[in-house]
């Protein structure tokens, strides 16, 4: 099954048939807002919104771990999430679709960011954090769309909820950055240890403030570019979604996860963690 998720201007999409509101209670804490399991186009999919239904939580307010784990208990194997995003170059205009492969994390060390710890040990690769085989399809079925899309770029996570400086911005860019958001670490990195398939598309909303001639839009503008962005994000949902267990079928994530990265032996898992952590690794 396929899980999405809805960030900023992705809350809801009109055109998702609500089959049913799953449990938001994890042994983590409450996941962002329910589950719904809903329909499009006759294929069900797990739907959650990052941000909570109402858009009331920060990045940092985010249960990264909760989500995640809610999206391996009800049977996802792969996720697709939608994101707006801040560009740190010209060619990424308001309105385009990016789709990142690579990450620099500059958060502050405030979101649980690992399913490990408390006795738990194990490493995984974040090498290439996101599945191939879904890029490929995504860049196959974003041929001939209404926007334009650019692939295998890099994004920079930054705590929030304040916009980068100037200087932090032009760093950004000197580090190889092309866009700037808030929400994809550790989101990503969970997917990897859950062996979940991850596609990240992140539409870009407005320009980063590292050139002062580029003017900055206003926030209806924005508004108006997130409204557009949230029709193109359906539009490609359904065009992956009718590929079904094809979009993600080949991937390699579960081996690179806790499933092979997990050092702790069994007998010495702590007391409490067996039910969750057998999710995780099945």
């Amino acid at each position: 099954m396929l899980g999405i998720i809805g960030g900023s201007g992705f809350e809801k999409f009109d055109g998702f048939k609500v089959i049913e509101e799953l449990p938001r209670e994890t042994p983590f804490g409450l996941c962002s807002s329910s589950f719904k399991k809903v329909e499009i186009d006759g294929v069900e999919c797990l739907f959650l919104s990052r941000h909570g239904s109402h858009h009331e939580l920060l990045p940092s307010e985010i249960n990264y771990r909760a989500n995640v784990y809610n999206f391996k208990k009800f049977g996802a194997e792969a996720v697709v999430s939608f994101s707006a995003v801040g560009s740190l170059a010209k060619e990424f205009k308001p309105g385009d679709m990016v789709i990142p492969t690579q990450y620099i994390d500059r958060t502050k060390g405030l979101r649980a960011h690992t399913f490990l710890g408390d006795g738990l040990v194990g490493h995984v690769s974040l090498a290439k954090p996101i599945s191939s085989v879904m890029l490929e399809n995504a860049m196959a079925k974003s041929q001939g769309k209404s926007w334009d899309s650019h692939f295998s770029k890099t994004y920079v996570c930054i705590e929030g909820p304040y916009f980068s400086t100037q200087a932090e911005s032009k760093w950004f860019c000197s580090m190889g950055a092309d866009i700037i958001g808030m929400t994809h670490f550790p989101e990503f990195a969970l997917m990897r240890e859950a062996g979940l398939s991850y596609l990240p598309c992140c539409f870009v909303t407005d320009y980063d403030c590292w050139d002062d001639s580029i003017a900055h839009v206003t926030l209806q503008e924005v508004l108006e570019v997130m409204r557009n962005n949230n029709a193109k994000a359906y539009n490609l949902t359904q065009d992956l979604v009718a590929l079904k267990e094809h979009l993600w079928q080949g991937c390699q994530n579960v081996k690179e996860g806790l499933a092979s990265g997990l050092m702790t032996p069994e007998s010495l898992w702590p007391e409490g963690s067996k039910s969750w952590l057998n999710t995780l690794l099945n």
